[in-house]
């Protein structure tokens, strides 16, 4: 099962030492390190997610020091008004962040005072009417079944030590055969192994989902195993890198780089790509949209439709230069 959200976040930091690093008065960095542990808690966000949410806050205690003249308290916060907000937005723009950014970071803000109203120290109509930008709509981009097939291939022929490529092999085998995010793979614990037919997986909003796994995922975590030089024990990491400790994100991207690279596959050829592949050849071969929605843990179907509009997009491409060769 994934690993306890204690030692996922690894890159992030504990609640703690995430409070004390913003300018907040006392009253104020206490809720913040209550509103920092629900997220790693209780919400079980990424190690990303924690990290990007923390820089937003601080980021804007960091602008009200000099909008209000002070760290701002609990009451300062009650008090700030929608002039306020679109001060600190308009501020950060011009700071160059884009609207996506933008975004995120009135998601974080927003989170946080959605979490003091909830937990009845403050309630501000101001914050939680804050509005994000409009963003374009951007579709997965997932690799074909040859670019997957290809990138697979090539991981198994990739320079180094053998059993760190059976382990990249097992790591990517599971993204793309069983539709899982970097952070569920990563996550995984000795005990896991060897893999059932099904793999029980907690992923956002701490919701469970069953997913079906794959022989080949089976038998690409099984050779990993047997190469693995340390004696990993049940609560141990599955995943690790060269010192024994749990594989990290960035370890995988910096992977998925290399392969990459040596097949001039595009820099959209991330891990998460496979996760998209896995869904889009999934829908391609008949596969029903809400058991797609299921396995892949999406909590809104109309999530897992935009994968209905890759497909069409496929078609359309094949249909234009099938028509420019004529």
């Amino acid at each position: 099962m994934a690993r306890s959200a204690a030692r996922a976040l690894s890159g992030a930091p504990a609640p703690d030492e995430a409070a004390r690093a913003i300018p907040a008065a006392p009253d104020a960095r206490t809720e913040i390190r209550n509103w920092y542990a629900h997220l790693m808690g209780e919400r079980r966000m990424s190690e990303a997610t924690l990290v990007n949410y923390h820089r937003d806050l601080t980021r804007f205690f960091e602008f009200l020091v000099d909008h209000l003249g002070g760290p701002a308290s609990l009451d300062a916060l009650a008090a700030l008004q929608t002039r306020d907000f679109r001060a600190f937005v308009s501020h950060r723009r011009n700071e160059g962040l884009q609207s996506r950014s933008i975004a995120r970071l009135i998601s974080s803000v927003r989170s946080f005072f959605r979490f003091l109203d909830r937990s009845n120290v403050l309630s501000n109509a101001s914050a939680t009417a804050l509005r994000s930008p409009k963003l374009p709509h951007a579709l997965p981009k997932p690799l074909t079944v040859k670019g997957a097939r290809n990138l697979l291939d090539e991981a198994e022929t990739a320079p180094g030590n053998p059993w760190i490529a059976a382990r990249d092999i097992a790591v990517l085998t599971l993204l793309y055969g069983c539709g899982l995010r970097v952070s569920e793979a990563l996550g995984l614990d000795r005990r896991e192994a060897p893999l059932k037919e099904t793999l029980r997986i907690t992923g956002k909003g701490n919701k469970e989902r069953i997913v079906p796994v794959l022989p080949a995922a089976r038998e690409a975590v099984d050779a990993y195993l047997r190469l693995c030089p340390f004696g990993l024990a049940g609560s141990d990491p599955l995943f690790v890198g060269a010192r024994g400790k749990r594989l990290g994100q960035r370890q995988v991207r910096e992977t998925m780089i290399g392969l990459r690279r040596r097949l001039g596959l595009p820099e959209t050829a991330t891990p998460h790509a496979l996760r998209h592949s896995f869904a889009t050849h999934l829908l391609a071969g008949g596969g029903d949209l809400r058991a797609i929605q299921e396995l892949l843990g999406h909590a809104s179907l109309s999530t897992t439709q935009m994968y209905t509009e890759v497909d069409a997009a496929r078609l359309l491409e094949v249909y234009d230069k099938a028509q420019r060769r004529r």
